[in-house]
């Protein structure tokens, strides 16, 4: 059975619930994991209230000096987190270790939380007198993370969150909980306090129950728009600071001068990696011109018809499977739609069968073309294998066509024209932009975050604006007697 974190001890859980968690490759359960009551919520949340006073009193240079040691710790241990990663979740190990990376890079980038935390000082903004401003931890945070990025998705939070001077509960999925379970450990290994960091398993009971907790200050969350859109709202009524991180569908424009090969190996990598269930994968290819589009397909059909498809142990392997063998209905049922509705299945990945895997959750790529933007497979985040391309006439239709979306988490275009990228880069009502890079995830001393339906709340997650989204701003006005004697003053100070 996986356990809860409290308090720095493996708890765990006593509610008589818990859930199975499978291997996607061979459809087996493999573990057990507990879902945690109300009141085990509530003890996870006590146990970090009572060690803020002296984590947030910890100067940020000590605190900084842990993150150090973390970071050592997550390279030692990079093959084994990769390893859980794979077995609960199914991407390839390569995959999995570039989860790792770019999960660890936010822990380097709160190394030098002691820079960030200093405030402004003004000398004599009055006669005699100076004014300080000063960022300050908020208290108890929680995370709620999603599936597809186990390790990762935790660790642009609270490394953040715990480096400002707050305490912390994550909530992961429930779907493949070790990896998050592991690297908790490796953090409290590096020295942290007990009860600063504290994981919690569960389904919408805790989910709930972490909403509604009075000593909970602050939400992350990162997941699908209709979830995002309840967590906001249901944390915004309960007084608390959120962000929630919702879903996409991001289009990547492919111009007549694009280099086709560069291109259509982007879209392989972008759309098809960890089998489409990136929240900045690549869903939508909008050919700019009926002859781009041609070559475009024609380029793309071979490559999607031999993408190797395996378990994570296969060294050979570009695409593990997906999830859950609910999320291989959804995605299938989906497809199904797509042919119905007109568009041309060009690569129909629904039938693949893996000798040995044959009750794994795999699908082969899928490839549609002809799509249109009244159709299901266009609007819905699919959140699987299968790229639709969307042809469009020119330039501005292309443009139009992603502004009129109501997700708008990444997009991209591919062009060799300066103009046209830089009029894209200030057009787009998207929040992340590449030129000629598919992924566009901001590295970590930058901010990620989409705009329109994609989030919910004021402030993107890690790098600067999480350290913002993570503190309040106080600023002290100063004087210190002088002999001076003014009287009162009833007029408005100036």
């Amino acid at each position: 059975m996986i356990e809860n974190l409290i308090g720095g001890q493996r708890v765990a859980s006593k509610s008589g619930k818990s859930q199975s968690v499978y291997n996607p490759a061979t459809g087996e359960a493999i573990d057990e994991v507990g879902l945690s009551s109300v009141d085990e919520v509530a003890a996870a949340v006590e146990s970090a209230a009572a060690a803020f006073p002296a984590w947030a009193a910890t100067p940020p240079l000590k605190r900084a000096s842990i993150m150090f040691r973390f970071n050592e710790l997550i390279i030692q241990h990079a093959d084994d987190i990769a390893r859980e990663i794979s077995r609960e979740h199914g991407k390839t190990h390569d995959d999995a270790l570039g989860e790792v990376q770019r999960g660890r890079e936010v822990v380097e980038f709160v190394c030098g939380i002691p820079q960030m935390l200093k405030g402004e000082f003004s000398r004599n903004v009055g006669p005699q007198i100076d004014s300080y401003s000063d960022r300050q931890a908020l208290g108890v945070c929680v995370g709620i993370t999603p599936f597809n990025f186990p390790a990762m998705v935790p660790l642009w939070m609270y490394p953040v969150a715990i480096a400002c001077g707050n305490t912390y509960v994550l909530k992961p999925s429930e779907r493949d909980p070790s990896a998050a379970l592991m690297v908790a450990d490796l953090l409290n290994q590096a020295g942290l306090p007990p009860g600063v960091l504290n994981v919690v398993h569960g389904d919408k009971t805790a989910v709930d129950a972490l909403l509604d907790h009075p000593k909970v200050q602050a939400v992350s969350f990162v997941g699908s728009t209709p979830i995002a859109e309840y967590v906001y709202n249901r944390g915004n009524q309960n007084g608390k600071r959120v962000q929630a991180l919702g879903g996409a569908k991001n289009h990547m424009v492919i111009m007549p001068d694009a280099d086709m090969d560069q291109a259509v190996d982007a879209l392989m990598g972008a759309g098809f990696g960890s089998a489409g269930e990136r929240c900045m994968a690549i869903s939508v290819a909008v050919p700019v011109g009926e002859e781009t589009a041609d070559r475009l397909v024609a380029a793309l059909r071979p490559k999607v018809e031999a993408l190797k498809v395996g378990p994570a142990d296969d060294p050979d392997a570009e695409m593990g499977p997906v999830i859950t063998a609910d999320a291989k209905q959804r995605i299938t049922t989906l497809i199904d739609g797509g042919v119905e509705a007109g568009a041309e299945l060009v690569v129909d990945g629904r039938h693949m069968s893996l000798q040995g895997y044959e009750n794994g959750y795999f699908l082969g790529g899928s490839l549609f073309d002809k799509v249109t933007t009244d159709m299901e497979i266009y609007k819905q985040e699919i959140f699987g294998p299968v790229l639709a391309v969307v042809r469009a006439s020119d330039y501005n239709e292309a443009v139009t066509m992603i502004n009129d979306h109501e997700y708008g988490n990444g997009t991209a275009i591919f062009t060799r024209d300066g103009d046209a990228a830089r009029s894209f880069a200030d057009s787009i009502q998207v929040g992340m932009v590449g030129v000629n890079v598919p992924i566009p995830v901001p590295v970590a001393y930058h901010s990620f975050g989409g705009w329109k339906r994609s989030i919910f709340g004021d402030h993107s997650i890690y790098g600067p604006e999480g350290v913002h989204f993570y503190t309040r701003l106080k600023t002290v006005t100063t004087r210190w007697p002088t002999g001076i004697k003014e009287g009162a003053v009833f007029d408005f100070p100036t």
